[in-house]
């Protein structure tokens, strides 16, 4: 068999031989295939270095919003990057997110530049970010205005108010406190809004709040140096003599808080404040409109009364104009008459006068400086200023510091060299009533009300014994005349009636007296005539005489 599979195997010396052929460039063209594909993918990196932006990195306290390889960094709606990758800090404090910028955003991988998260907020201000509830959280840029670069960035938790590049100027005010202002507080003039609040800080000394502000050009030309700013915070309500007044810049303004500004009235400088210009922000825009109060001046006044009602802030005017306020009411104790006087602090402030400060600074001469007040408070006090404490409000029975002159005064001692000024007292209007009243009570308690009740016992009960004596004794009696004198005019109105005797005869006597009378008359009429006749008597009476008609009437009377 396997002599068979020999017979039947062919010779080797007939089989084919491979032929080798050596290439004439020195390496086989397999080669090729690898060499391109590594030429393509360094072409490739070489491209994507070319083309790649800056990396950087944003710290965030939350990453609330943001995805790895998904969440995008844009800036005014434009994709300029991507979030590569987010980590934890080793303190757990922050998120550091890394972001590849593109290579035409360089610029906003330098120093000034902001970074925040765009999410929807709610907040007083308004709603923000509400396009995000669909395509999702995304990272807001803002390049600064620096060329110095910079990769590490503190990512802001709030949009900022401005962005870098907007029309406009930036204003620092300064605040006794921030009340309900904010960041994004809107600022009003003329009742249209101008700006806003965009940040705020504790003054470093620990006294105040400086609040910087911006408003939008060419709006920004209405700030001058003269400018006012007032808090227009809330709703102001006044009632005077002319009704109830309500005063508001918007609804916003009573929610979120607001400022408003305007230049005072009269004459001032129109000029456009320089940029970061200083204000004060007063409480209201009365207070801010006013002329400048100058520089105060602290007064203490010693009460030896109850100020009950009197608070801090409450007014202190002169001659029925505020000069200034209390800042301090506090209890003291003399040990000499042992009682409890009140210590009164207040400041003035003596520019509120006006004319009347500047002719008084006059007339005791010398430079404005601390000695003047206490020379023009001596003149007054020995002109008769006194302090009272006067009732402002009967309902509430608030009081206020009235410094007013009181003639009768009596004269009192002024150390113009003390310090504080101390204004002498002087009790108030409220205070004589309450002596009045006092002296009133005083005498209504002298009056003795018992033994007057004692007596008044006694004769109430020799009233009584009276009485019971009438009802038992004099009024059966007086009964009984009541029935005789009944019985009198009874027969009385008999007597006196049309058909009783008495009547007729009255009437005939009536007729008697009138012939009577009528005959008197008569003879009087005749004497009158012949007064003769009380000598002669009276002679006979003469004949009648006959009247004949005269030719003339004849004829006029026949027809």
């Amino acid at each position: 068999m396997s002599d068979t599979n020999v017979g039947n195997t062919p010779p080797q010396d007939d089989l084919p031989q491979p032929v080798v052929r050596k290439s004439k460039l020195g390496f086989s063209l397999i080669w090729l295939v690898p060499i391109i594909a590594a030429l393509v993918g360094i072409s490739l990196l070489v491209s994507h270095f070319m083309s790649a932006g800056p990396q950087i990195s944003v710290t965030f306290l939350t990453a609330e919003g943001i995805e790895a390889n998904k969440t995008q960094v844009k800036y005014k709606n434009v994709v300029i990057g991507k979030v590569t990758t987010m980590r934890l800090s080793r303190d757990r404090s922050h998120i550091t997110v890394a972001i590849d910028l593109d290579k035409s955003a360089s610029a906003f991988a330098t120093k000034g530049t902001r970074y925040w998260v765009v999410r929807p907020r709610i907040g007083a201000g308004g709603v923000s970010g509400i396009d995000t509830l669909l395509s999702g959280a995304f990272i807001g840029a803002d390049a600064g205005d620096s060329d110095e670069d910079q990769s590490d960035f503190t990512g802001l938790e709030t949009p900022p108010a401005v962005t870098h590049g907007a029309p406009g100027r930036r204003f620092v005010l300064h605040a006794s406190d921030l009340g309900s202002l904010d960041i994004g507080s809107p600022v009003y003039y003329r009742r249209i809004q101008v700006g806003r609040i965009v940040s705020y800080q504790l003054d470093k000394d620990g006294k105040g709040v400086s609040l910087q502000l911006f408003i939008d050009g060419p709006n920004d030309r209405f700030v001058t140096s003269d400018t006012r700013f007032w808090n227009a915070s809330g709703v102001d309500v006044s009632l005077g003599a002319d009704g109830l007044k309500l005063n508001t810049q918007s609804l916003a303004t009573v929610v979120a808080g607001g400022v408003a500004f305007q230049d005072p009235p009269g004459p001032h400088n129109e000029a456009p404040a320089a940029e970061m210009a200083e204000y004060t922000l007063f409480d209201d825009r009365a207070t801010a409109i006013a002329p400048p109060d100058g520089k105060p001046r602290y007064i203490r006044m010693r009460f030896a009364h109850s100020l009950r009602g009197l608070a801090v802030d409450a007014p202190v005017e002169l001659l029925g104009m505020k000069v200034g306020h209390v800042v301090s009411v506090n209890l003291d104790y003399d040990p000499t008459t042992k009682t409890f006087p009140v210590i009164v602090g207040a400041l003035v402030y003596p520019q509120r006068l006006g004319q009347a400060h500047e002719k008084l600074a006059k007339a005791v001469g010398g430079p404005d400086d601390d000695t003047m007040f206490p020379r023009i408070m001596s003149g007054l006090v020995g002109h008769g200023l006194r302090a009272q404490a006067r009732s402002g409000n009967l309902l509430t029975g608030q009081l206020y510091i009235a410094l007013d002159f009181d003639p009768k005064a009596p004269k009192v001692a002024f150390d113009a060299s003390a310090k504080p000024v101390e204004i002498p007292t002087t009790p108030g209007d409220f205070d004589h009533l309450q002596e009045q009243i006092s002296s009133i009570v005083d005498k209504v308690e002298k009056i003795p009300f018992d033994s007057i009740g004692r007596n008044l016992d006694g004769s109430l009960k020799e009233l009584h014994g009276t009485l019971k004596q009438v009802n038992t004794d004099l009024l059966p009696e007086a009964k009984k005349t009541l029935q005789g004198v009944n019985q009198t005019v009874g027969t009385a109105n008999d007597a006196l009636s049309e058909d009783s005797p008495l009547q007729r005869n009255i009437a005939g006597t009536l007729e008697e007296l009138q012939r009577t009378v009528r005959s008197v008359r008569a003879f009087t009429d005749y004497l009158g005539r012949h007064p003769e006749a009380l000598l002669r008597g009276r002679g006979s009476d003469a004949p009648p005489k006959i009247s004949t008609p005269s030719p003339k009437q004849g004829k006029e009377e026949q027809p």
